[in-house]
C-alpha cells in the first residue's frame, strides 16, 4: 500500500508542476514586475520570438478615415505602420449620411481623420456620426483629427446678431463623444477655449521654415509679409526663426470676401517677399497683396498658406497673379488644384499628424512638434 501511495503522490506532484498557476501578488508594482520578468523570459527564447513586423505594430489603436481626405489618412497610417480601419460611408436616397464601422473598436484608442473641406456640412455630420458610432461601440477614447477646422472664421460676434459658429461646432463634437481634438493652425487659437476637452493645435510653421530654406535660394534677403494685421504674430515668429525682417498689410473690407483698400507697412524694395497666412479662400486678399508688393519694389513674391481652400475664382486669380509659387499644405486635398494651376505647390504634413497620433497614443508630449518636423 505504501508503494501505491508514493506513486500516486509522485504523479500528483508532477501534475502540479505541469499546471503551475501564475504568481499573484496583492502589490500592483510587484505584480507588474512579475509580468515583465515573464515577458522578458519568453522573449529571450528565440523560438518564441514574434516576427519583426508583428513586434513593431501599435496595439489597441484604430485609425479611421472620413470621406473628405482619404489620401491624408492613408499617409498617416503608412507612417504609423498600421492598417486603415474598415468603415463604410454612404448616403440614403434622401441624402441622409449612413456610417458603418466594419470592425470591433471595444476598448480601442480610436482616431478619426476628417478635414473641413469640400462639402463641409456633409463631412462635419459624417464626422459626428462616426464619433458617436465608435463611442457607443465601447471605444475607450475617440480622438477627432481635423486638419482644417470647419467654421473657424466664425469665431467671434463681430456684428449684431452674428453667430459664433466655431463654438457651436465645438459643442457638437463634444456632445457626439469626442475625447480629444487634433487640428492644425486654427484661424484663432482662442478656439481651443471653446472646448472642455483637450485640443492639440499643431503648427505648420516648422514645415514652412524647412520649405523656405530648401526652395528659396535667396531666403536670407527675404522679408516675411502678413496680408492682414491678424497674422502679425505668425509672421513675426517665422521672421525671427529666419532672422529676417517682416512687414504687414493693413486691409479694410466692404463685406466678406471683398477687400476695399490696402496699405503696406514696411520696406520690401529689392527683396524677396514671402506672404504667409493661415488660409486662402477666394484668394482676393493675397492676389491684391502680391500686386501691392510688386508695386513697392519686391523682386519676387511667394505665398505660403496652411489651408488652401481655393473656392470660386481662386485658381484663375492665382494663374493671373505675379506669384513665383503658391505653397500650401495637404490639410485639404490639393491634387485637382495643382493640375489646374502649375504655380500651386504642396507641403506634406502627414508626418506631423502621424507623430501627434503616436505620441498621444503612447502618452508622450506633443510640444516637440511645435518647433520641429519629425523625420
Amino acid at each position: 500500500m505504501s508503494g501505491v501511495e508514493n506513486a500516486s503522490s509522485n504523479s500528483e506532484t508532477e501534475f502540479e508542476q505541469d499546471c503551475v498557476m501564475p504568481v499573484r501578488s496583492s502589490n500592483p508594482i510587484r505584480a507588474r514586475s512579475l509580468i515583465r520578468n515573464n515577458l522578458e523570459k519568453s522573449s529571450s527564447n528565440p523560438q518564441q520570438q514574434q516576427p519583426q513586423h508583428l513586434q513593431s505594430r501599435m496595439p489597441n489603436i484604430k485609425v479611421f478615415s472620413g470621406s473628405s481626405h482619404p489620401d491624408l489618412a492613408s499617409r498617416i497610417v503608412d507612417r504609423l505602420g498600421i492598417d486603415l480601419g474598415k468603415v463604410v460611408t454612404k448616403k440614403f436616397s434622401n441624402l441622409e449620411t449612413c456610417v458603418e464601422i466594419g470592425e470591433s473598436v471595444r476598448g480601442e484608442d480610436v482616431y478619426i481623420v476628417q478635414s473641413g473641406s469640400g462639402e463641409i456640412n456633409d463631412n462635419l455630420m459624417e464626422l459626428l456620426i462616426m464619433i458617436n458610432a465608435c463611442k457607443i461601440a465601447s471605444a475607450s477614447r475617440v480622438t477627432a483629427v481635423i486638419p482644417c477646422f470647419p467654421y473657424a472664421r466664425q469665431d467671434k460676434k463681430d456684428k449684431s446678431r452674428a453667430p459664433i459658429s466655431a463654438k457651436l461646432v465645438a459643442n457638437m463634437l463634444s456632445v457626439a463623444g469626442a475625447d480629444h481634438i487634433i487640428t492644425m493652425d486654427l484661424h484663432a487659437s482662442q478656439i481651443q477655449g471653446f472646448f472642455d476637452i483637450p485640443v492639440d493645435n499643431l503648427y505648420a510653421e516648422p514645415a514652412v521654415l524647412k520649405w523656405i530654406r530648401e526652395n528659396i535660394a535667396e531666403w536670407r534677403n527675404s522679408i516675411i509679409v502678413s496680408p492682414d494685421a491678424g497674422g502679425a504674430k505668425r509672421v513675426t515668429s517665422i521672421a525671427d526663426r529666419l532672422n529676417v525682417e517682416f512687414a504687414l498689410i493693413h486691409k479694410e473690407r466692404k463685406k466678406a470676401n471683398e477687400v476695399a483698400s490696402m496699405v503696406l507697412v514696411g520696406d520690401v524694395k529689392d527683396r524677396v517677399a514671402i506672404l504667409v497666412d493661415d488660409m486662402a479662400d477666394t484668394c482676393g486678399t493675397i492676389c491684391h497683396a502680391a500686386e501691392k508688393l510688386r508695386e513697392a519694389g519686391a523682386t519676387k513674391v511667394y505665398a505660403i498658406l496652411t489651408h488652401g481652400i481655393f473656392s470660386g475664382p481662386a485658381v484663375s486669380r492665382i494663374n493671373n497673379a505675379c506669384f513665383e509659387a503658391v505653397v500650401v499644405t495637404n490639410t485639404i486635398p490639393q491634387d485637382g488644384h495643382m493640375k489646374d494651376c502649375p504655380k500651386i505647390q504642396c507641403i506634406d504634413v502627414s508626418m506631423m499628424f502621424a507623430e501627434a497620433v503616436r505620441r498621444t497614443h503612447n502618452g508622450e508630449s506633443v510640444s516637440y512638434l511645435f518647433s520641429n518636423v519629425p523625420y
